[in-house]
């Protein structure tokens, strides 16, 4: 499998209607069966690969990557994230998950929360949900939007539009500051879906991952896909892509993961800090007292 054309089929492209459920197949394994390939081999490959650009990104300290991963429910956001990642050295990165809004995110604005979240330079950082919740949840669920007190002259059909161009801004604004972009959506089917929730309530080991809001939801669902062509059409730029991954077939959709981000750190290309030459003689001087206490 060659991970490198993998990733240009599934970036969304920046111009033109996207309609996720006609052109996008949450099934979709670009041709290979399971049985074809060794997916443990591949993933654990592109995992070690992905730890070797972390700890040259964490050691240059200069550039951040944000990975945004947004999903319906049952999609396997979280274990997708703890495969992928699960040789990356803790130091240098963090996960940070978002639900409903507290108190006093609703006393900000709806960047406010994200900006406190944001990677430190050298870090690796998800949001498990993120930002596109204001053009997802809070349009599909207008009684959702008084709680935020926004001036009436921002309200009406004009809002969303005004938010895709205020996320756009602030990503291009994340990007010119160091911190690179990837935005991900794992594709999952409405009948993958019914599965994996089914699969919950019947798995006595699994009943804690249960949530009846969840079942609730699932009645949205067209109204969720209508939003998020919305978001992919407005939302996918140069700077920040968007990326459809297919999340019906776990072990693909693990192996899509990290050869997107895979792709993006090598287009990053952190590197090792160089020593100054003012600082060489220092540490020729460390060496020769250490080598010394072994004689």
């Amino acid at each position: 499998m060659k991970l490198e054309k993998l990733v240009s089929q599934l970036r969304v492209p920046t111009k033109g209607k996207i309609d996720l459920a006609k052109d996008y197949d949450p099934g979709f394994t670009a041709g290979y069966d399971k049985d074809d390939l060794d997916p443990e081999k591949l993933l654990k490959e592109a995992i070690e690969e992905l730890a070797e650009y972390q700890e040259k990104l964490y050691a240059e300290n200069r550039q951040a990557l944000l990975v945004v991963i947004q999903a319906m429910d049952a999609a396997g956001k979280d274990s997708a994230i703890a495969h992928v990642f699960s040789g990356i050295n803790p130091a240098g990165f963090q996960v940070t998950s978002f639900k409903s809004p507290s108190a006093e995110e609703l006393d900000h604005d709806y960047l406010w929360r994200c900006n406190k979240a944001l990677p430190e330079r050298g870090r690796i950082g998800i949001f498990n949900r993120s930002h596109y919740e204001e053009v997802l949840a809070v349009r599909v669920h207008p009684n959702f939007l008084p709680p935020q007190r926004l001036p009436a002259r921002t309200l009406g059909d004009g809002l969303w539009k005004q938010r895709f161009e205020e996320i756009n801004n602030w990503e291009k604004y994340l990007v010119n500051q160091g911190i690179e972009i990837i935005k991900i959506y794992l594709n999952l089917s409405k009948e993958e879906q019914r599965e994996q929730q089914l699969e919950r309530i019947d798995t006595p080991e699994k009943n804690w991952k249960f949530n009846a809001a969840d079942i609730e939801e699932r009645k949205y669902w067209d109204e969720y896909m209508k939003a998020f062509d919305d978001v992919f059409e407005n939302t996918s730029t140069p700077w920040a892509p968007w990326y459809i991954i297919p999340a019906d077939k776990r072990w693909f959709t693990r192996l899509a993961l990290a050869a997107v981000i895979g792709e993006k750190l090598r287009e990053m290309d952190p590197k090792f800090p160089k020593m100054a030459e003012k600082d060489r003689p220092k540490m020729l001087e460390a060496r020769a007292s250490l080598m010394a206490e072994g004689k």
